[in-house]
């Protein structure tokens, strides 16, 4: 059975338009949603900006055109839209650069209620992430400066130089020096306050402080929360919260150096409260935690912070209504995702809805209506309007749904140790006891993470169209089923984990429509680890696909832009020889037998290169057979990071993944 839905096609599908992002007017009465899709020559992805109907009466309407695109929008009081774009037609409101690059860097730009958009600032190195307060309208951009320039004259003839005399060297006097997939230290990072034709450096004693940050403003411009990252002792990493007066530049910070890690930090409106994700990353005995936690700004640091039980939801965003009076969350839930409804002051917690995962959420001033984009396994992101009683409305989007070549169905299964896994289940249209599908199961990476929204990625329907049934568990480590569910594998142990996704595959085989003797195995980052480790374990599989996978644990830890993470948590195979002996896949390379895929991107940080080299030199160098005949097959990225950003790219990857599949698969 071999039939292809065209949308689902390798070419189709990565070409489709995708929404990214959304943001809500302060009076609520503009919806604006970011919209990607390939460039003419399908080289990379551009943005554009589009008008959702808060009401969802109206199609959506295309605000802004170019080449470039347009991307990271935020509204002005008076309801004109900022946005960050690198086109060319700047207009009298910046000069055209000299042929040194300036006129490639992204800018800011203003599109009013009526009339063109036109440049508002720039900065040398450009400048992202535009945040306005609700009340005051004072502008905040990110942006970066060369180490010893005082300004952005001095800056821009800094860049000048490194470019002409194509110098490329970096002095690093600390830990880290990377960070996914570029640099640390060539630049430091900054936080800029538009006022006039140059915009003002808020930040000029941090150096890496900001690497990484995210920003929260008061509605009256005068405070701002900051996610910070400082050196300490033996190369260790704290992650705190700080908060800078915008006026006088005064940066403090309000979280100590307690061994939590902070993220998301979300300012109350009236700058009185910072609301947070608090994470203990753990130890090698004692699994990691989190919490959401809401921190006094007029305290100091160390002080107790109110934590908010949530249950099981994982929360990874926070937004506050206009008025201060509810703090709404997303998180992952139970292998879907949840909206939660916090009240200021009593800081209980109702829930929205737990159907779905929602990101980019948006609130009025109420907090009676939030806007997000809503994603299932199922469904592309989309725009939705949640009320206070849960109710949920969609919004008209510039794509539609495409219509999907299978079915999804949620799985449970009873683990070995008796706890109950979940996973989905995508089956091809047609799939029957005559003619059975073959079986992909897809480990997710993270570890902590959970396959509970669409990927464009790893999307399972392009399989699907392909013919095969794909299998995306929940295995022990994934978010949204409470910290006992983490603790289960801790310290990401391989064996416990397979053992959960066995469980499910072994289940789901018995059903007629499925077909147990034809399976492959893939996974990316922790599930290319994974995929790895099991490579080495059985050979159940016709196939196996790595994708940025962890080989050689003791070099990975290591090399990895998170070593001070990942050495903390897990030492080296003198502290712990025996887990290292146990998880390590290269420790079972002689084992090997199946046909494997080993995929890479040669900028990728987080897992790097070495360790795809590596397992393919320990593949290549054991065959015994003529070289011809060599079952593996290496796709390398020389451009690309952790993750295959380009729609060429994508679509290469898509169709060799499938081919090399097909082979032992399905013959």
């Amino acid at each position: 059975m071999v039939h292809v839905t065209d949308v689902f096609h390798p070419a189709q599908f990565t070409a489709l338009g995708r929404l990214t992002g959304l943001v809500l007017s302060p009076d609520g009465s503009h919806l604006v949603a970011v919209r990607q899709e390939p460039d003419a020559k399908g080289g990379r992805y551009t943005s554009a900006l589009w008008s959702i109907d808060p009401e969802g009466d109206r199609e959506p309407a295309r605000l802004t055109w170019s080449d470039k695109g347009e991307s990271q929008p935020a509204f002005r009081p008076d309801g004109a839209l900022l946005f960050v774009s690198a086109r060319p037609d700047r207009g009298a409101g910046r000069p055209a650069g000299d042929g040194d690059g300036e006129d490639d860097e992204p800018v800011l730009w203003e599109l009013p209620a009526f009339g063109e958009a036109r440049v508002v600032a720039g900065t040398p190195g450009g400048v992202s992430a535009p945040l306005v307060a609700r009340d005051s309208g004072t502008v905040l951009v990110r942006g970066a400066r060369l180490p010893g320039s005082p300004n952005a004259d001095a800056d821009r003839r800094a860049r000048r130089d490194r470019a002409d005399r194509r110098l490329s060297h970096i002095l690093h006097d600390g830990f880290p020096i990377r960070l996914w997939d570029h640099e640390l230290g060539d630049v430091w990072p900054r936080l800029f306050a538009i006022e006039g034709d140059e915009p003002r450096d808020l930040t000029t004693g941090c150096r890496q402080e900001l690497v990484d940050t995210t920003v929260s403003v008061s509605a009256d411009g005068s405070v701002a929360a900051l996610r910070t990252r400082s050196r300490q002792r033996d190369g260790r990493l704290g992650r705190g919260v700080a908060l800078l007066e915008v006026k006088s530049g005064t940066l403090r910070a309000l979280t100590a150096e307690d061994g939590y890690g902070y993220s998301a930090p979300a300012l109350s409106p009236d700058g009185m409260q910072v609301a947070a994700i608090r994470e203990d990353h753990g130890e090698y005995d004692t699994p990691m935690t989190y919490a959401l936690v809401v921190l006094a700004t007029d305290a100091g640091p160390g002080a107790a912070a109110i934590e908010v039980p949530l249950g099981d939801v994982y929360p990874t965003e926070l937004a506050w209504s206009g008025d201060g009076a509810t703090l709404i969350v997303s998180g992952d839930l139970h292998g879907r995702g949840a909206v939660l409804a916090v009240t200021a002051g009593t800081w209980a917690v109702r829930t929205l809805a737990d159907d779905a995962s929602y990101s980019s959420l948006c609130v009025d001033h109420t907090g009676q209506s939030v806007y997000a984009l809503r994603s299932t396994v199922g469904r592309p992101p989309h725009p939705v309007r949640l009320s206070g009683d849960g109710t949920l409305v969609e919004l008209p989007a510039p794509d539609p749904a495409p219509a999907l070549p299978g079915t999804l169905t949620d799985v449970w299964v009873t683990a070995p140790d008796g706890q109950q896994v979940r996973g989905w289940l995508a089956v091809p249209h047609g799939a029957s006891a005559a003619d059975p599908a073959p079986v992909q199961v897809w480990i997710h990476g993270g570890p902590f993470g959970s396959t509970n929204a669409w990927s464009w990625r790893w999307c399972p329907w392009v399989a699907v169209a392909r013919g095969y049934a794909v299998l995306m568990p929940d295995p022990a480590l994934s978010t949204g089923y409470g910290p006992g569910w983490i603790a289960r594998a801790w310290p990401h142990r391989a064996a416990l984990v397979w053992s959960d996704i066995e469980s499910l595959l072994d289940d789901v085989l018995t059903r007629p429509e499925l077909d147990a003797d034809r399976t492959a195995c893939l996974g990316g980052s922790f599930g290319g680890y994974m995929t790895n480790w099991v490579a080495g374990h059985t050979d159940r599989f016709g196939a196996i696909v790595t994708h940025a996978g962890l080989w050689a644990l003791d070099q990975q830890h290591t090399t990895t832009d998170a070593a001070e993470w990942k050495s903390g948590l897990f030492g080296t195979p003198a502290d712990h020889p025996d887990w290292y002996a146990e998880n390590s896949p290269h420790n079972f390379v002689e084992r090997i037998s199946t046909p494997m895929l080993v995929i890479h991107g040669n900028r990728d940080y987080r897992v790097p290169i070495s360790e795809a080299l590596r397992l393919w030199w320990d593949l290549a160098s054991r065959f015994d057979g003529e070289p011809d005949a060599l079952p593996h097959r290496f796709l390398q990225f020389t451009d690309e990071n952790h993750w295959i950003l380009s729609p060429g790219n994508a679509q290469t990857w898509y169709q060799t993944v499938l081919d090399f599949v097909d082979l032992p698969v399905r013959g």
